[in-house]
């Protein structure tokens, strides 16, 4: 009997197989399943890769992508200690860092760098959905462009969170200093080199320092 996860990996019809590059050289790996992956395959093909960062668009293609750098995987560890501190506090929800895969709404399985999900919500999960992807998307959701991401990318994945039901959405990019914010029925609003950023409503009583992200 095939592995399930290298069978359908190596049937992939390369019609359907791409690669993306960053102006660092980085490779952003597309490609579709001969047969689709459902959450219990795309888990175990997680699990036996586990040093790739993996998700799946709406339309199953399962998208790999290259580690963060140092200086992006610093900068995220320092924007989830900001925000779990702020969280245990406000104790209005719970924080999930880039490990966490969500299940949206539209099939996609996706991995923000930093979310957050309101705690009434959570109440409404079953074990077997704290066991698996997620079956939300959560309220906020924040991305961190690293050097091997590319920007229009990132705000097509941004879009498609707000699409999906989150209410805030943060897009940092150290590399220019500047922040692009995302709300349902509204304008993205574009901020060259802010020193701080407000999370109300959404985030009661949360403000973040940029300066550790600069």
């Amino acid at each position: 009997m095939h592995d399930t996860a290298t069978l359908k990996t190596r049937k992939a019809p390369a019609q359907r197989q791409a690669a993306a590059a960053s102006e660092a050289g980085a490779m952003v790996v597309r490609f579709r399943p001969a047969i689709p992956f459902g959450d219990r395959e795309l888990i175990r093909f997680c699990q036996q890769n586990a040093g790739l960062r993996i998700e799946r668009s709406s339309r199953g293609d399962i998208i790999i992508m290259p580690p963060a750098s140092g200086d992006a995987g610093r900068s995220n560890a320092e924007l989830t200690a900001d925000f779990v501190l702020w969280a245990r506090q406000a104790a209005t929800g719970t924080v999930f860092d880039s490990s966490s895969g969500f299940r949206l709404p539209d099939q996609s399985m996706l991995s923000p760098d930093v979310s957050w999900v309101a705690r009434e919500r959570l109440d409404e999960l079953s074990q077997k959905d704290w066991q698996s992807f997620m079956s939300l998307c959560p309220d906020f959701v924040l991305e961190l462009r690293s050097r091997s991401d590319r920007l229009p990318t990132l705000q097509k994945k941004m879009a498609l969170y707000i699409a999906n039901g989150a209410r805030l959405g943060w897009l940092l990019d150290p590399l220019e200093r500047q922040v692009f914010v995302y709300r349902p029925g509204a304008k993205v609003e574009h901020l060259k080199n802010p020193a701080t950023l407000s999370g109300e409503p959404v985030l009661a009583g949360f403000t973040l320092d940029l300066a550790r992200v600069w």
